[in-house]
């Protein structure tokens, strides 16, 4: 529990310090975002705000994990089941950092080169499937990672993919969630807020766990490296935090997709890691909404040769069309997100009882 409080602390004040450093820097460098001219006309004042924020979320996040893990080794805590920098810790966290560095990329491009578009689809594909299949073969070759479907370890579903079906379905979960969370991106912190009340499930989830284990070694929760697991997970809600101090609405910095594609996959990486593939839809419920839509959208428009089903997608911005205020949107989907989060850990503690019972 300390090394989580620890984590906390570091990775929130490490990424509210980069963020304002960030800001200060993209500021007199005058580089800035472009804002979509198709947009909601309440957007075009947004432009020049500058971006790449998720460099802060990132980093305060790695330097969270490490020096908590550290500081754990230093005091004498590293033995057994508290051991810090386990593998599956650093898969998630190494997972996450390629992520944003490839969102990076994408941004970098964005603000460099006038009138660009980022990255080139193919290649930010390319460096996304990368990530994900690097990360699923190591983490079957080099964890004990149940390659099972289900709401918990074992439960309501009970498929087993093999190791090599759980590597192409892992490559599925970490492509869709980190695409995700990008197209939620599109409101002041409504994609960090949502991804707080998600880190946060997944640090009761993974913490929960390893406290089950300890006591009881029960079979249904041999999660390895679970302790690890809920310092990665406290670590990215305390950077998202930080970050959110100064992107909440009106946004002083945007994440871009330097944090948009690391929050997905480090949501991913945690839902594969712990066995809880069938909860990630649930507590990530809001990104579900949002990539939901802009799919029905482009099915119903080629359907009905040029109808739209909404005013506009992603979802949040048909609202917002629709007259709503943009903190109005912002706050009933962060309502609707810890709804669905609080939903999902009923559903985890629901489907234990019902292995045990």
């Amino acid at each position: 529990m300390i090394r989580i409080l620890m984590a906390v602390l570091i990775g929130a004040i490490a990424s509210a310090f980069l963020t304002r450093l960030l800001i200060d820097i993209l500021r007199i460098s005058r580089i800035g975002q472009p804002i979509r001219e198709d947009g909601p006309e309440g957007h075009i004042t947004k432009t020049g705000t500058p971006t790449m924020g998720g460099l802060a979320i990132v980093l305060g996040a790695l330097l969270g994990y490490i020096l908590s893990g550290l500081v754990t080794s230093f005091l004498g805590r590293s033995d057994g089941v508290f051991s810090p920098f386990t593998r599956s810790g650093l898969l998630v966290i190494g997972a996450t950092c390629f992520a944003g560095f490839v969102g990076f990329l994408d941004d970098w491009i964005k603000i460099s080169r006038e009138r660009n578009l980022g990255l080139n689809a193919k290649l930010k594909t390319a460096g996304l499937l990368i990530m994900a299949v690097t990360f699923s073969i190591l983490t079957v070759v080099y964890t004990s990672v149940s390659t099972e479907l289900g709401f918990a370890r074992t439960g309501l579903f009970n498929i087993d993919f093999g190791p090599v079906g759980w590597v192409i379905w892992a490559v599925l979960i970490i492509y869709a969630t980190s695409n995700a969370v990008n197209l939620t991106d599109g409101l002041d912190g409504l994609a960090a807020g949502s991804g707080i009340v998600s880190f946060g499930a997944y640090a009761v989830i993974s913490f929960w766990i390893f406290r089950q284990m300890v006591r009881s070694g029960d079979a249904i929760y041999q999660v390895e490296h679970a302790l690890d697991l809920a310092v990665v997970a406290a670590a990215m809600l305390a950077a998202c935090a930080g970050f959110l101090w100064f992107n909440a609405a009106p946004a002083e910095i945007f994440m871009g997709d330097t944090g948009s594609l690391a929050i997905g996959t480090a949501l991913a990486g945690l839902a594969l890691t712990t066995g809880t593939h069938l909860l990630l839809p649930i507590i990530g419920g809001v990104f579900v909404l949002e990539t939901a839509s802009v799919m029905l959208q482009v099915s119903y428009f080629k359907l009905s040769r040029g109808k739209r089903l909404f005013r506009m997608a992603p979802i949040h911005h048909h609202f917002e069309i629709g007259g709503w205020q943009e903190t109005k949107v912002i706050t009933r989907f962060w309502i609707i997100a810890g709804t669905l989060t609080l939903m999902g850990l009923v559903l985890f503690y629901a489907d234990y009882q019902a292995v045990i019972s």
